[in-house]
């Protein structure tokens, strides 16, 4: 079953968390360490810790935090958060179905229909006389450094994913301090 709106997605239950850049989302702080991840992410429900693979040498170990909301029984992860050894907490994945609410100056990120999305972001930049940053795989979002759309396949439509960051040790930028986990458009149309 493809989701048709906004409100077919329950955004009520799923709450709304803030986001400050180079600052944090939600109750996260970048530059945590895991287990403060793990104590903050507890509001929203059971998390379960897991080594990151390390595809390059230039990063140090990371660990991966997923956060399923209480009461959804074999959901995908609501939160995803990844942490350095290195610099603490530096990107939470929120997902486009189960993930909170996240708004960047009024501009709902999380979960939203990837063409609407952008129709939106480009209307925001105009009005606010500010740019527009497009991923290299083509996803429109604001042109704030710390937060990177990607793409998750909801059904039949691609939603959007955000990413909130800041850049890990040994990189320049934050699509070069994306977890090779999150590389791939996630696929969650078998889970819905």
């Amino acid at each position: 079953m493809a989701f048709e709106t906004e409100t077919d997605f329950d955004v009520a239950e799923r709450g709304e968390w803030s986001y400050s850049p180079a600052v944090g989302v939600g109750p996260l702080r970048f530059g945590m360490t895991v287990d403060e991840v793990v104590e903050a992410a507890g509001m929203l429900g059971q998390t379960e810790v897991s080594d990151c693979a390390r595809d390059y040498a230039v990063f140090s170990p990371t660990w991966k935090i997923e956060v399923h909301r209480r009461g959804v029984a074999s959901a995908p992860p609501a939160v995803t958060a990844y942490v350095s050894q290195a610099v603490g907490l530096f990107c939470v994945a929120a997902d486009a179905v189960q993930g909170p609410q996240v708004a960047l100056d009024g501009l709902p990120l999380v979960g939203r229909d990837l063409p609407e999305l952008e129709s939106e972001a480009i209307a925001y930049a105009e009005a606010m006389d500010v740019h527009l940053r497009y991923t290299p795989e083509g996803y429109a979002g604001p042109d704030d450094p710390g937060v990177l759309m990607r793409g998750q396949l909801v059904g039949q439509v691609l939603r959007s994913r955000p990413l909130f960051m800041v850049t890990r040790d040994g990189a320049n930028t934050e699509w070069d301090s994306m977890p090779s986990d999150e590389y791939e458009v996630k696929d969650r149309s078998s889970m819905v």
